[in-house]
């Protein structure tokens, strides 16, 4: 878990795993191509909806990333426009590459910050008790 996100990123409890994923998986397996994308919020409100299904948009991320984590459907790519199969390996290697850079940028981030807390909020050190 993440701290201060520990809800969204807890484990999936066995409603999740039991009832949700099964759900999901076979809606995400049958979105093969770009032209097929599902968003979240589309598999929540026209998919698990009608089957009384409920997830929110937090614990839908989580379980989709335990989907392609778990390789329960391979080459499943994310677009700011939704999900979807890759029809190519070419398109799988250009996502590839986006994951890369948003990691680099991720990186770049973590990297400034722990510098300017150094700066602001330095490490203050005990002076050695005198004799």
């Amino acid at each position: 878990m993440i701290k201060n996100f520990e809800k969204e990123t807890c484990p999936l409890n066995a409603y999740e795993r039991d009832e949700l994923l099964p759900a999901i998986v076979d809606e995400l397996a049958e979105r093969i191509g770009y032209e097929k994308r599902i968003t979240s919020t589309e598999i929540i409100a026209y998919k698990l909806k009608p089957k009384k299904l409920y997830a929110t948009g937090a614990r839908m991320r989580k379980i989709i990333n335990f989907i392609r984590t778990t390789d329960s459907v391979r080459g499943l790519i994310a677009t700011s426009k939704g999900y979807y199969v890759a029809n190519t390996r070419e398109e799988m290697e250009d996502y590839i590459e986006s994951l890369k850079r948003r990691e680099e940028a991720i990186h770049e981030v973590r990297r400034s910050l722990k510098r300017q807390m150094d700066r602001v909020f330095p490490i203050k050190r005990k002076k050695a008790a005198k004799c």
